[in-house]
């Protein structure tokens, strides 16, 4: 899929990708910041906006959005770039570091949700007992984000509630203090990306093993707020 890229500054390239109910506009002000001395590519994902919308009872598929940051990649360096991501985008740069690592020379990860390194997604109840005995930090955080978080989101969505369902997908990613003080147009930009097939698609998460991840050796900075929820802490 052909997408457009929005590209500003000279030298190395720094490509920035978002996460769920997002698109290029947030990275508009590190996108100033960093053009002064980088090539700065931002870009929306496919299906968000200005992207058409996905299509009724299309699949939303992780490989097709590292199939695409791939291709982005290719666009702009023939040596790679430095990878920004936020969130779900973070998760797409994890997951093309393992695959093409050639591609990427260094990476920002701000909160990648690598559920899937220790569970299906959404969780299975006999992972969950086995994550519990083993790892029961990560186990019971695991547990009250899919209970108080995507599990409820999953129904409004169902119901046809989509704002109830952002705002409780989004108190559980952003923590409720975070959320409530999320600006007007912030939260247009999320009402305009949050869409019903990304909550609810069997392929919206891929499955990535531990020891490939821990065979990254590509210089990698993880970023977790200090105030987000505790699901992150733990994750990374």
């Amino acid at each position: 899929m052909k997408l457009d890229l929005n590209i500003t500054g000279d030298g190395a390239p720094i490509i920035f990708v978002h996460g769920s109910a997002s698109d290029y506009r947030t990275w508009d002000q590190p996108r100033d910041f960093f053009s002064s001395a980088f090539r700065v590519v931002t870009y929306s994902r496919r299906y968000h906006w200005p992207n058409a919308p996905i299509a009724d009872g299309a699949e939303y598929s992780m490989r097709d959005h590292v199939d695409d940051l791939k291709q982005v990649i290719e666009s702009v360096s023939y040596d790679g770039a430095t990878l920004i991501g936020s969130s779900y985008g973070a998760y797409l740069a994890l997951v093309l570091s393992i695959e093409a690592p050639s591609l990427v020379k260094r990476m920002v990860l701000a909160e990648p949700p690598v559920i899937p390194l220790y569970t299906s997604f959404p969780p299975k109840p006999h992972e969950i007992i086995a994550l519990l005995l083993t790892r029961p930090a990560t186990g019971l955080s695991i547990v009250k984000f899919v209970a108080t978080g995507l599990a409820p989101a999953k129904a409004a969505v169902k119901r046809g509630d989509m704002d109830a369902a952002l705002s409780i997908f989004a108190r559980a990613v952003l923590g409720k203090k975070m959320f409530e003080k999320m600006p007007e147009e912030r939260l247009k930009q999320a009402r305009a990306n949050f869409s019903r097939a990304e909550l609810v698609g069997e392929n919206v998460m891929m499955k990535i093993n531990p020891r490939d991840v821990r065979g990254i050796d590509v210089p990698t900075l993880l970023v977790t707020g200090e105030q987000s929820p505790r699901i992150f802490h733990v994750l990374t």
